[in-house]
């Protein structure tokens, strides 16, 4: 592989454009985010010049340790190394059980665990086993939601650009995020099955209101309907406590789906968590065995990687570094909307953080700021992007399509040097935006032009 790597590494732009997406390498180009990275460890990326780069992405979050933990990477090495019957299909390895029993200590109000792979395998798991064990058809989700992009998942999706073209989808509702009046007129019509929801979602970065999981709960069981937490991006440390909703005193979800960080960063592993009685309900007799499996689900490598996860977790107090350093970035970066009349708000909870730009009130920086607006929504916060990538090797994120947000969700290992590093280079980049010309407004005009090309 090293040989292979290294034939053939330059051509991986080439590669990318010929065989897979093509516009993924377009984009990369286009930003200049085409770099070559060579190497990675822990939240950095480095360069064939030896560079360093500090992820704020943790691949949307996969990476909550960061990358190449030596604990996880050495589980992986010793399971492989043991040459296990996996996946036979007809015995029962102790791993899968060991990994249920450790996932299920976090969250003791329910009983049982379905592996897949990935984050919105959990999230189809959740929706069949909801749909199965009401025998209702119709899932709730909330206006502007994530859940992944499989046909289920993607049918409680609240984003228009994702479902696009890829009607017809299961007939699911949206309500907003907090309107418990909403919620409640749906339950009425007695075909839910559940309510599906982000403790704070994915785009955008917005909390549900305190108060809502709970109160939606209530209401969800008084209408015999399930409440499934997705805490794909954010569970697993993500927020300070080990699952998002345990953030809301009371809130005891029916089903609960995990992913992303589970995986150390080398195996995919998905999970979903719910109680004895659905669990019971879908899987009812042994005719019943196998009417929801995964081909891998459950293999030594992946089960290897989250219990080696959930113990360098708890080794390293990885979930109390993440509510103490995402305590102290908020702070920091919300001590600069006074300052900055272009950034608007600062918000989250741990380690995943929302930075809002707004309006402007000075003239010479509304006109431009018009300008990106009649564009298209979300420019300005590129033109963030960019520089904190060109200028100071920071790899962001925006938060979505049309947001003016820029998401933080770096490993959950970061520590006050990576803040201050961050906070530096932001200061240094509302600095040039707010002067009202040079290099970031230059490429302000090359966005629109681009935007307005590609109406």
């Amino acid at each position: 592989m090293a040989s292979l790597i290294a034939q053939r590494g330059k051509e991986r732009y080439e590669l990318q454009e010929r065989y897979l997406n093509p516009q993924l390498s377009r984009m990369l180009h286009t930003i200049g985010f085409d770099k070559f990275y060579e190497r990675a460890e822990g939240p950095y990326f480095y360069d064939a010049e030896g560079n360093e780069y500090l992820d704020m992405l943790a691949g949307f979050g996969i990476f909550a340790l960061g990358r190449h933990h030596p604990v996880v990477r050495d589980a992986v090495r010793q399971v492989m190394d043991l040459e296990l019957p996996d996946l036979t299909r007809f015995d029962c390895s102790p791993l899968p059980g060991l990994l249920a029993e450790k996932l299920l200590s976090y969250t003791p109000h329910l009983d049982r665990v379905f592996f897949g792979n990935s984050g919105t395998e959990a999230v189809e798991t959740a929706l069949k086993f909801a749909r199965y064990a009401t025998h209702r058809s119709r899932v709730l989700y909330c206006e502007h939601a994530f859940h992944g992009l499989t046909t289920g998942a993607l049918s409680v999706n609240g984003e228009t650009g994702f479902r696009k073209g890829f009607d017809p989808l299961l007939p699911d509702t949206a309500v907003p995020l907090g309107d418990l009046g909403a919620l409640e007129r749906e339950l009425r019509r007695g075909d839910v099955a559940a309510l599906i929801v982000e403790p704070i979602q994915g785009k955008g970065v917005h909390a549900a209101p305190p108060g809502y999981l709970k109160a939606a709960q209530e209401l969800l069981h008084r209408y015999k309907a399930l409440l499934i937490c997705d805490e794909v991006q954010t569970g697993v440390g993500r927020t300070g406590d080990f699952f998002a909703y345990q953030h809301e005193e009371g809130v005891e979800p029916d089903l609960v789906c995990a992913a992303k960080a589970l995986s150390g960063g080398y195996v995919p592993v998905g999970a979903t968590l719910g109680k004895e009685w659905i669990f019971r309900s879908v899987y009812s007799s042994m005719d019943r065995v196998l009417v929801h499996s995964a081909s891998f689900g459950s293999n030594a490598q992946a089960m290897a990687a989250g219990l080696a996860t959930l113990h360098v977790m708890e080794d390293e107090q990885v979930v109390a570094n993440a509510r103490r350093i995402g305590d102290l970035f908020r702070e920091r970066l919300a001590a600069l909307v006074d300052t900055y009349e272009l950034l608007a708000d600062v918000r989250g909870r741990g380690l995943m953080i929302g930075i809002e730009f707004g309006r402007p009130r000075s003239f010479k920086l509304r006109t431009g700021w018009a300008a990106l607006q009649a564009a298209r929504k979300g420019l300005f916060a590129q033109m963030v992007v960019v520089p904190l990538m060109q200028r100071h090797r920071i790899l962001t994120q925006v938060s979505g399509d049309h947001l003016e947000v820029i998401k933080l969700i770096p490993p959950l290992t970061i520590t006050e040097r990576d803040v201050d590093r961050f906070v530096d280079a932001f200061v240094e980049v509302m600095d040039d935006a707010h002067r009202g010309s040079g290099l970031m407004w230059d490429f302000g005009r090359t966005l629109v032009k681009q935007a307005v090309a590609n109406r």
